[in-house]
This record gives C-alpha cells, sequence and structure tokens, in this order.
C-alpha cells in the first residue's frame, strides 16, 4: 500500500510491504534551511501504541554515550536522511507515520510542521500471490542483541530459528498441510532437499492419503547435494515419496505443485533450498501463486522432469512446450522454464531491465552477467540498485571486482555487497556472525530476483530460482515467473530489498574502509551534523542521493 502527503513544504511518501515501510521524504526549498533532520514517530492503530522510531546516530554535543548495540531517539537525535525505513513493522497493522523536521540546535531542538501519513501494511497471505522473505540477515545487530550470536541450534526453544526464519519455513509447513487427504497430490523438484521438519511434512501428508512425489537433485559427479540429500531422505524415512534426478548438469529448482481432484491448484516457488542455511542464514523468499494456470504450466515441466530426461532432451521439451520469451508479451503472469537451447530468455530479462523508466533493483548471488553490466552502464539517469552475494564467482571474480568497481563510478549506481560488522570496536556496533554454520557456500545473498519501476504504475517483478547467469537459462533445470502490473507484490518486494540493501551497504562500506587502511580500533562514533549541511548530497543534481529522494518521494 501507498500514501503520499504534501504539506507546509515537506512530502511524505510512504510504501507498506508486509514487514516494512519505506519513508520517501522531501523539502521545498523555503523549508531546508536550518533543518537539522526528522524526527518520526510511529502510531500503531492495531496495537494502540505510539513511539519515536530511534536510531544509532547522534550529535556530538548531546551525545548521551551509547554503547555497543544503543540507539537513541530520533525526537533527540533525528534521521539526517530524505529516505528511511521501519524495519519492526508487522503484516496486517494500521500505522500512521508522523515525520517532523527539527530545527534549531542540537541543545535547543525546535518542531517545525509536522506531516502524518496512515496505511496499513500488506498480509503475507494474498488472493493471488503470498509472499515470504527470511530475515537473511544473521550478520545483524539485533540478532547479535537478542542471542549473543551463538548458533541458532544453541539457542533454547528454536528461538533463533524462529527469528531468522520469519514466517518462511512456517508458511512452507503450511502448504505442504494443505494436501490433506486422498483428494490431493503434492508434487515437486528441489535442489537441496534436507531440512527434517520439512522432509516430516511431506511424511505426514503421506499419511493422509496425499500422493506425494518430490524430485532432489542426485546428480553425482560435482560439488552439488546428492549424497546428502539422499542421506536426508533415507532418515526421513520417506524415501518412497522422493525421487532423485540424475540426469543433466543441476537441478536447481525449488517449487511444489498442489494439486486437488486432479486439478492443480497452486505453487509454491522462489530462491529457498531445503536446508538450514537456506531457511535461516543467508537471504531467500517463497511465493504461494494461487493461479491454476501456472500451476497447470508447473505441473506439465515437472511430468518432463519426472521421467529424468538428459540435458538435450529438456532442451527439446522447453522449446516446444513452453516457448520464452512470449510473442507477443500480453499475459500478466508469464512462466519460464529451463534448460533452454540460445540466450533468448536471458537476453529478454536483460531488455526488461534496459526497458526501467525511473529505477531498476536486482539481487545477484554470483557476479553480474555482462547482458547486465550494459543495462548498468548505460548514460541514463534511471536509478539502478544491485545487491550482491559477491562481485564474481571462481576463475571470474577478480574481473568481476573490476567491473563492479566501474559501475560504482556511476552516479545513477549503487551497488551493495554482503558482509559483516567483524569487530565489538567499531563506532558503537556490535561483532556479527559471518555466517549461520561451518558449511556454508553462500553467506548473505541468495535471492534471484528484479524489480522494474516498483514505484510506478506497472511494475515488472522476475522472480525464481535462476541466477540470472547463461548456465541457468540454458544448462540448469530452473523456473522463474514474470509478473506484471501486481502493486501489491511490488511493494513487498521493494521493501524488502531495500532493507538488505540498506542492511549490507553500510556493512560493505566498514569493509572497504578497513582494506584501505584505516583502523576500526581508532574510529570515533559517527556523529550527526549540527548544520543543515547534511542536505547537501541529496540536491547535487544527478547525485545518487539526489536521484534516490526524488525517486523515494514519488517524484
Amino acid at each position: 500500500m501507498r500514501a503520499k502527503l504534501t504539506k507546509s513544504g515537506l512530502t511524505v511518501h510512504a510504501v507498506a510491504g508486509t514487514h516494512v515501510v519505506l519513508l520517501g521524504l522531501d523539502l521545498s526549498t523555503a523549508r531546508r534551511k536550518g533543518c537539522l533532520g526528522f524526527a518520526i514517530q510511529r502510531h500503531d492503530h492495531t496495537e494502540g501504541e505510539a513511539f519515536w522510531l530511534r536510531g544509532m546516530k547522534t550529535f556530538e554535543a548531546t551525545d548521551p554515550g551509547l554503547g555497543p548495540g544503543g540507539t537513541a531517539s530520533s525526537r533527540a537525535h533525528p534521521f539526517q536522511t530524505f529516505q528511511w525505513a521501519d524495519y519492526s513493522a508487522k503484516p496486517g497493522h494500521d500505522y500512521t507515520y508522523t515525520v517532523v523536521p527539527l530545527r534549531g540546535t542540537p541543545e535547543a531542538l525546535t518542531e517545525g510542521a509536522a506531516v502524518g501519513v496512515r496505511l496499513h501494511t500488506e498480509t503475507e497471505a494474498g488472493a493471488r500471490h503470498s509472499v515470504w522473505f527470511n530475515r537473511g540477515s544473521i550478520a545483524s545487530q539485533e540478532y547479535a542483541r537478542r542471542f549473543l550470536n551463538k548458533p541458532p541450534d544453541e539457542i533454547p526453544g528454536g528461538a533463533a530459528y524462529t527469528w531468522l526464519s520469519r514466517g518462511l519455513l512456517e508458511a512452507l509447513l503450511a502448504f505442504i498441510a494443505r494436501a490433506d487427504g486422498p483428494r490431493y497430490r503434492l508434487v515437486g523438484a528441489i535442489y537441496e532437499f534436507q531440512w527434517p521438519a520439512v522432509l516430516h511434512a511431506t511424511r505426514l501428508a503421506a499419511r493422509t492419503g496425499a500422493q506425494i512425489r518430490i524430485l532432489y537433485d542426485a546428480i553425482t559427479g560435482g560439488n552439488g547435494p546428492a549424497e546428502k540429500n539422499l542421506a536426508a531422505v533415507r532418515q526421513a524415512e520417506i524415501k518412497r515419496l522422493t525421487k532423485g534426478r540424475t540426469e543433466g548438469k543441476l537441478m536447481h529448482n525449488k517449487f511444489l505443485i498442489l494439486i486437488k481432484d486432479g486439478k492443480p491448484q497452486a505453487v509454491w516457488t522462489g530462491s529457498t533450498n531445503i536446508t538450514e542455511n537456506g531457511l535461516f542464514g543467508h537471504s531467500n523468499l517463497g511465493q504461494v501463486i494461487e493461479d491454476p494456470r501456472v500451476a497447470q504450466a508447473y505441473l506439465a515441466y515437472w511430468q518432463a522432469l519426472e521421467d529424468d530426461p538428459t540435458t538435450p532432451e529438456m532442451k527439446d521439451w522447453t522449446g516446444s512446450a513452453n516457448a520464452a520469451p512470449p510473442d507477443p508479451w500480453v499475459e500478466d503472469q508469464t512462466v519460464v522454464f529451463s534448460p533452454r537451447r540460445g540466450t533468448a530468455v536471458l537476453d529478454w530479462y536483460a531488455d526488461i531491465a534496459r526497458g526501467a523508466g525511473k529505477a531498476l533493483f536486482m539481487t545477484f548471488a554470483f557476479g553480474m552477467h555482462k547482458s547486465f553490466t550494459q543495462v548498468y552502464q548505460r548514460d541514463d539517469r534511471v536509478l539502478r540498485f544491485a545487491l550482491m552475494e559477491k562481485e564474481g564467482n571462481g576463475p571470474g571474480l577478480e574481473e568481476g571486482r573490476r567491473q563492479i568497481d566501474r559501475l560504482r563510478r556511476r552516479p545513477n549506481v549503487v551497488v551493495a555487497i554482503g558482509n559483516n560488522i567483524a569487530l565489538n570496536s567499531f563506532d558503537r556496533w556490535l561483532k556479527e556472525r559471518s555466517k549461520l554454520s561451518r558449511e556454508v557456500n553462500v553467506r548473505f545473498v541468495h535471492t534471484k530476483y528484479m524489480l522494474v519501476d516498483p514505484l510506478g504504475p506497472h511494475p515488472v517483478i522476475v522472480t525464481g530460482s535462476a541466477n540470472f547467469s547463461r548456465a541457468s537459462t540454458d544448462t540448469n533445470d530452473e523456473n522463474m515467473i514474470v509478473i506484471r502490473d501486481d502493486l501489491r507484490v511490488a511493494d513487498i518486494y521493494l521493501g524488502e530489498f531495500m532493507r538488505l540493501f540498506s542492511h549490507y551497504a553500510f556493512r560493505e562500506a566498514v569493509k572497504i574502509a578497513q582494506a584501505g587502511g584505516q583502523d576500526p580500533e581508532l574510529w570515533r562514533p559517527n556523529y550527526l551534523a549540527s548544520t543543515d549541511a547534511w542536505q547537501k548530497d541529496y540536491y547535487r543534481e544527478g547525485s545518487a542521493r539526489f536521484l534516490r529522494r526524488r525517486y523515494f518521494a514519488g517524484k
């Protein structure tokens, strides 16, 4: 949901997802002078509470002496930014956010004319699309505060796992439980199929009389999960409900299909592997699509996979049964399966990205393919964000680093790469975990999605299991869905993107400073500016902050 109000020279543009509310702010020229920042109050009408949002930066003159992990009220130490977000919002709640410009001096702040916007957050479950994102941030101050950075399996009662899941695991278990009785079938294809609670849920569904058949990656000869998958399936005593896919290069899908009375009803899809790290560690999402047409397409694909065809045989199938890109592109939901011959689909994704009129947001787990670097290096005023696990993979890592460094120099490109705070002595920050457990291939960013003009009237979301790479289209078993004109889904995805982007952008900045020779042991707290000079970059024509201010303020 979106709400926008301009009053007394202050614009507040609020965008509510499920767990995130984004606030884009702007001031008229007459109101900018002397503004030291914004205090923001949240009134939760659902639970009947109101309080000032808090931050970690303070004025030096009125510094309350925060310890590591400490926070201060924005009423005394305002936010010096034109784009802020509340990451503690709850789904399905009714909120008012009141933004108050503060003037004067740090010792004697005075309130300007306030603007309040009222809106409700989205529920995770929707009529057509239901979306769940896990925390994706075990490297976080909140985890350090709550659980003292201990491994989640050492926290009593599973509290750390519940916090990290943030409903993702629970939603997956609930989807499986819908296969309740002999009228139902539940089939799917999952790359890493190992977390005991999920495997047990499939066993319980089978006990109700539902027909269960899950394909998992059993391809040998590489570094895949074949052995761990088989061991987990045997341990859960569900071997008869599963089948290993042994042909092909990489069976990288993560989807389930619910069928009732022989008719496909709904699909669970997304980026989440069924492992400890997939569900609770790095960033992931699960999405339920309640659409018989989409479910039927997935079922046809699954039936082709069930015969364990070779890669060339699957390319023949996708070429005839799943023509893509669509011509003409008229549907509001387009499903794309892999592998397929050539790069036409990858080129189509790049064309979609190139079509952004105001903003593009993408996640990349293993570097950026050249088709997208060409998009990001275009000379225009489109704001482009990239959230990455790392700049490249294997032998391509060094070139990837050079490539991303070149992109960073562009004023309309903003990149963040996953990282963690490694020292308690840095500023006011607690040391954070760098990963969930020892055996982790991806530590921070595992999602695979693209958002094109998400705040406009015609957003495009591309999401699924594929990494926007050549191999993900012409070699691996993958599934993606392209969604158009769904503002609710766009708002949810955008909020989650910005939550993690902001989270990791700061941590990467710390890493870059350390690599440049700055000693964190000697750093002092990064205080707020005591004058209105903090606004300068936000009104410098063409700068990244200028573009961000205008975009999030709804300009």
